[in-house]
C-alpha cells in the first residue's frame, strides 16, 4: 500500500525529461518544502527545516511538467510517497520520492495561464461528436 501525500514547495531544479525506449515519457525534478511559523517571542516569521523530495511524473503529466514548470516556481504536488534507503561504497542515506498524480502552480503565490492539451484518438474517453460536459 502506498501513502498519498500533497506537498507545496519550490521547484529546486528544472524538470529533466526523458523518453524510454518503449516510448514512455518521464519527467522529474527536486522540490524543496519548508514550513514557516510565527515566533511570538521574537515577533517575526522564522523558517523551519526544509524537506527535499524527488518528484516524478509519467506520460502526459511528464510532458505537461516539462512544458510548464520551471526552477524557482511554487507548485503543489499530490501523489504516492516512497521512502527508500540507499547505500554506495562511500555513503548511505534515504531518498524521499513522490510518484506524482497531479502537479500544478500554487495559486496562493501568483497566477498562471492554462492551455488544454489536445487529446489524441487513443486517449479520448468519449466520441468526438459528443460534446464535453465540462
Amino acid at each position: 500500500m502506498s501513502d498519498i501525500i500533497t506537498i507545496t514547495g519550490i521547484v529546486a531544479t528544472d524538470p529533466r525529461h526523458i523518453v524510454t525506449q518503449a516510448g514512455l515519457d518521464i519527467a522529474s525534478f527536486r522540490l524543496a518544502s519548508a514550513q514557516r511559523r510565527y515566533d511570538s517571542e521574537s515577533q517575526k516569521w522564522v523558517d523551519g527545516e526544509t524537506n527535499w523530495y524527488t518528484v516524478t511524473g509519467f506520460r502526459q503529466l511528464a510532458v505537461g511538467v516539462t512544458e510548464s514548470i520551471r526552477r524557482g516556481e511554487r507548485v503543489i504536488v499530490t501523489g504516492k510517497l516512497r521512502v527508500r534507503a540507499w547505500e554506495t561504497e562511500d555513503k548511505s542515506g534515504i531518498s524521499v520520492e513522490i510518484d506524482a498524480d497531479a502537479i500544478g502552480h500554487d495559486l496562493s503565490w501568483g497566477t498562471t495561464v492554462y492551455t488544454k492539451t489536445p487529446r489524441t484518438e487513443d486517449t479520448a474517453e468519449q466520441p468526438a461528436d459528443e460534446p464535453n460536459p465540462f
